[in-house]
Order: C-alpha cells, then structure tokens, then sequence
C-alpha cells in the first residue's frame, strides 16, 4: 500500500484500511523512512486522514540490540515555524492505545451508535502495534471490563488463566516464612493475564465499532487555541531528523490532529501529560507523586512445576528495610510465569539497580526451584504511580482530560491499576460525548453557518468527567486506602509501614479523619552516596540470572538510528550533571537504568571529559520506554521526548 492508496478523509467517506494491523505487517528496515508527498500539505488537503501516513509505522525493527552512543553534546531542538505540516480533524484525540485510551475510545463509539450519531474517534500509538509499550504483572479484576464490554468472555478477551490461590510470603537471604494476607489483596474472581495481549484485543473491538487507531504515530507536542487557553489538539513527532536536529533528505513533519477534545492516556509520568500540568497547574494542592520501577521476566517453566492461577507476593529480601517494595510471582496458562520486582524510586541509597535485585532474587529457593529447567522468553521494565489519592492531579483542562495511570489510578495495596484505569477513560469518554452533543446543539441553534475553527473555538468543557470520578467507584477504592502506602515514610520503615496498613486494611478501612502525605520528589529522597557502602550483586550465571543486555535483547527494542537522542540533556548542563552524578551519587543513572542506556566513562586518548575525568554516554538504543531516569536523576536535567513513532520495545508477552 502506498502513501497515495490511502484517499483523504476529505475525498471519500470509506473508512480507512486497519491501520493498527498494516503497521504490525510492515517490514521496512528502521532507517528506511517514506518521504512525504507533495500531495498532503496543509494547502493542498487540509483534512487528509492520517490513513494516508501509515508508513511512517515502519520505522521499526525487531533486531538485536545495538547501543546507539551520543557522547557529544547535542544542538537543542530547531524550530521550523514554516514547515506545511497535515492536519487532520477529529471530534476526539485520544493519546494512548492502552487500557485507558481503548475503553474511552469504545465508550465514545457506543455511545455514539446507540444515539444514532457520527463522531470520528482517533487513537494515536507511539508503538509499532497496540501493546509494543504495554507491560503489567499481571492480575486484572474485572470490574471495568464486565461495564464496557458485558459479553467479553463469548467475544474471545484474552482473559484464560482464572486466579485460583493466594499467598504472602516473607523473604529472607535462604528462606521465607507466611505473613498475614490483606483482604485488598483477594484475587478471588481476577485473572491472571499478560496486558500486552488484552491491549491488542481491546484495539480490535475498538476497531469493530469504527474507532480509527494509528500505531506508529508519538505525541509530541499539545496544540493549543490561538489565544494559549485551550488545547486544540496534539502535533506528532517530525521524523527524518539526524541526531542535531537538522532535517535529512527523509524528512517528514509531524502531524497536526485537530481535535474539539483531546484525552492523553499515556501511561506513567507521559510527555504530554507533563506538558499539560504545568500549562494548566493541575498539580496545584496535590502531593508530589511518588512512582516505583516494575522490572519483569516472562518464564516458560517445566510442566511438572507449573501450578496454574497460583498467584504470590514476597515482602523483604532482597530489599533493606527502608526500601519500599515487593515481588510477584504469578503462573500464567501453557506454563509460563511472570516474576518480577517493584522498587519504591523513593530509595535513598544511590547504589541500588532494581535490575540486579531481580537478577539475585531468582536465586533465592522460593524462585529458584521452579525456575530450573526453564527458559526467559520475555523482560521489560516500566515505571507505574504510587502516590494514591494525595497524589491525583486535578483531571480536566480547557479541551481536554487525563485518564489512566497518566492522572496515576493505581490501587497500590490491590497491586492492580488496570480496572481503574479502564473505568477512567469510560467515564472521560461519557464527559467528552456530552461535551460534543451540547457544542452540537448549540451550532445547530446558531444563525451563524460558519465551520467550527479548531484554532479560534473555545476548548469543549468536560469538566464532568472530574466531578464523575470523584463520585465513582474509582475514587472510593483509592480514598480507602490513601494511608497505606505513605506510612512507609516513617522512621520504621517498611515495618512501620507494614504494620499500620495491617491496621488500617482489617480494622480501620480508611475511616479516619487523617491522611498522610508524601512528603517530597523521589528524586530529592536519594542520598549522597558517602552515605553508603556499594552493593556486591553476584555476577549473573546465564541461567537463572542474566547481563542486562542480554535481558534488554529480549524486549525487541529497536530505534531507527541518526535520529536526535530523545533523552535530553542541555549542552549548558552537561558538565554539571556529570559533576553531581558521579561526584555525589556515584552514576546513579547507571544503575537505576533497567536497559543500560547511562554510562558515565573515563575519557581517554583526546576525548574531552565532560566534568571530573567522565563523560556521559546516551545508549538510546536501548531506552525501553520506562521513563524512569527523568523521575530519580538527582539533577532533574533529563527532558524525556518521544523519539520517532514506532521505536521503543516490541512487547508481546507482558
């Protein structure tokens, strides 16, 4: 198919071809990039569907892993005020094709078809495929999904493995021991699944119902009303930039999606989320939020040892007392698990690589035993909210929302966010159709005949979808158990922290009249390393424990190469951060990485240092998407940006 094949939105009323499932069949090498036709400008066709950019998709591969260094400063971003880019209307921009995204996206056309009207719902993915970015345990209850989708089990949902056992364990160096089972934690009626694949099935029931999704397309930037008060919709990355910034014979700018509402459902600390906070402050009142790192294994484990809908969850080893965290185990269908370890980023000591504590973990009996004889199909990292109720940002701006774990709707106690993130964009998607039907109404009551102008029209207001999440189920689970996870704040730790919410789950149920507080960044609770002794992780035996790039190899991330690094650190302050990382925090970067993309090296021969006898080297090869090196760099100098659409890990199993 080429660019052409696809007619505009403009010239015909056909829907265009399944985008998200032509992205997944493109095999174009990750440097082979489709220059743009002449034919879709702004001049020449407005309203051209983004059908007619599905190339852009191919800018992928599944190859091994190649460290792509920048050891250089780079040249900051060039503005290209006078590049024509596509624009592209929709009544709805969704950003995001996760749980959240795709039952707002679902919503929004059930709505529509049961009041007989025409809405035009775009989802846009920066992954090569719906779910490529996905990773989760993980456990779901199906609260949300039996609203959205009634008849999920007769429609296929990937949902095959029911939970059968629970159990809490605590973790010592040789040996474990039962502990008490919070009641948040029953997973009786839950299944245990991998989110990748429900996110796939959910983009093809969103598909059924006429929802267009493009894969392959990254959010770049918010586009706003002529007078900055409202978003009017979202830009995509440009593409065909070299690693300065300057364009190369492929470029392409990015797209222009002109929507009258626009929900970012990014996941976890999202670019345009952040964008979207600081313009309109809606963090104003709130805690900080505070996140945690899930670093996962995919096993396939011999059928002898497998004991299906068995889920655990360890406390303690291999993590210290002031460490905040915990481990999973859970056994999956045709004789896979899924194990892995999340670590509070409110550590204070700069010497922890959660990816290590997972390698060592494995090695302890409870893991061990099973996971002899078995082989590591699948790894992934990602970074997930924790702060809770305190922490929610207010979740409506003029012309759009938040859902999902971008707003940060993880139930931590439950382990589980999937649920709540889904139930978010259902009812954003119900603020959001209101929202289109009174602009509609009062167009049609209007003498004017004048086309609604995306650049001048006041942003459509769904302040609803707020005033509907405080009165949902939602928000009733997360006030509940609000005090839970910062009790771990204290100056007992984790079992101060332990037992308070043993307290508060079986006895108090959150109907106190206090609420605890997060009291700073994550970033600000790491301490001087000197503080510190280093960690002696034993080296991985390439059966049970693995080298991180071996790990990484087994995400499939892939980014086209010549491309501007999408970790950004200001050339101004590229010696101060090597200075404060290495001198006060020992590389910290190094560690905390889950993907090995920071290296802080020796400069040798007549390579210039960049402070203190070290240079920084930007292996963004290797970025996996976790975000969580702009949320624990000490210097907060780090600006995480979408790199080309596509790139990123190829997840399937997570």
């Amino acid at each position: 198919m080429t660019r052409l094949a696809s007619v505009a939105r403009s010239c015909s009323a056909r829907r265009a071809p399944a985008p998200r499932q032509l992205a997944a069949s493109l095999s174009t090498p990750a440097t082979r990039l489709v220059a743009p036709s002449p034919l879709l400008t702004r001049a020449s066709t407005p309203r051209a569907t983004a059908a007619a950019l599905l190339p852009r998709a191919a800018a992928f591969s599944t190859t091994a892993t190649r460290p792509y260094a920048h050891e250089e400063p780079l040249n900051q971003e060039i503005d290209l005020p006078d590049v024509e880019r596509v624009q592209d209307e929709c009544d709805v921009c969704i950003v995001g094709g996760g749980p959240a995204g795709l039952s707002a996206a679902i919503q929004l056309m059930k709505m529509a078809k049961e009041k007989g009207q025409e809405i035009r719902v775009v989802v846009l993915e920066k992954g090569a495929e719906v779910g490529a970015h996905i990773l989760s345990g993980a456990v779901i209850e199906t609260r949300a999904l039996d609203e959205l989708i009634p008849d999920w089990k007769e429609k296929g949902a990937p949902l095959n493995q029911p939970a059968l056992s629970d159990s809490m364990r605590w973790l010592t160096p040789t040996g474990s021991f039962p502990m008490p089972h919070p009641p948040q934690m029953s997973n009786k009626g839950n299944y245990i699944i991998s989110l990748s694949k429900l996110s796939r099935w959910l983009a093809e029931q969103a598909e059924e119902l006429g929802v267009e999704i493009y894969p392959g397309f990254a959010g770049a930037k918010l586009l706003y009303t002529e007078d900055g008060t409202a978003i009017r919709g979202v830009q995509t990355n440009d593409i065909g930039l070299d690693k300065n910034f300057q364009p190369k014979d492929s470029f392409e700018p990015g797209m222009e999606f002109l929507a009258k509402v626009t929900l970012l459902a990014e996941g976890c600390h999202g670019s345009l989320s952040k964008q979207a906070q600081a313009k309109f402050n809606l963090r104003e009142g709130k805690d900080p939020q505070t996140y945690g790192l899930g670093v996962k294994e995919v096993w396939k484990v011999k059928p002898e040892k497998h004991q299906p809908g068995k889920v655990q969850h360890t406390l303690g080893w291999p993590l210290d007392n002031s460490t905040y965290g915990g481990t999973w185990l859970y056994h999956m269908e045709d004789e896979m698990v899924s194990l892995g370890i999340v670590v509070g980023l409110d550590y204070k000591n700069p010497y922890i690589s959660p990816f290590r504590e997972l390698q060592r973990l494995k090695h302890h009996p409870l893991f061990a035993d099973l996971l002899e004889g078995g082989e590591c199909i699948a790894y992934g990292a990602r970074a997930l909210n924790e702060g809770g109720w305190q922490s929610i940002p207010k979740l409506t701006f003029p012309g759009g929302a938040i859902i999902g774990d971008s707003a940060g709707f993880l139930n931590v106690p439950k382990i589980k966010g999937t649920h709540t993130a889904m139930k978010s964009g259902m009812l954003a998607a119900e603020a959001a159709f209101g929202a289109l039907e009174t602009a509609r109404a009062a167009e049609a009551a209007s003498e004017s005949e004048s086309e609604h102008d995306p650049l001048t029209a006041p942003g459509l207001d769904v302040s609803s979808y707020q005033t509907a999440f405080d009165n949902s189920w939602i928000a009733k689970e997360l006030r509940e158990v609000r005090n839970l996870r910062p009790s771990f704040h204290s100056k007992l730790g984790n079992w101060g922290g332990i037992m308070y919410s043993g307290v508060d789950s079986l006895l108090l149920k959150g109907r106190v009249p206090w609420t605890f507080h997060h009291p700073e960044e994550d970033y600000q609770a790491t301490k001087p390393a000197k503080d510190f002794k280093p960690i002696d992780y034993p080296a991985p035996d390439g059966i049970l424990s693995f080298d991180i790039l071996t790990s990484v190899s087994r995400t499939g991330t892939n980014h086209a190469e010549d491309q501007p690094v999408h970790l950004h650190i200001d050339a101004s302050k590229r010696a101060s951060h090597v200075k404060t990382n290495v001198e006060e925090y020992a590389g910290l970067l190094g560690r905390v990485c889950p993907a090995a993309v920071y290296e802080y090296v020796d400069a040798e021969g007549d390579t210039k240092p960049d402070a203190v006898g070290k240079k920084l080297v930007i292996n963004s090869q290797n970025c996996i998407h976790c975000k969580t090196c702009s949320i624990k760099v000490p210097t907060q100098d780090i600006t995480w940006m979408v790199p080309e659409g596509g790139g990123g890990p190829a997840y399937e199993m997570t």
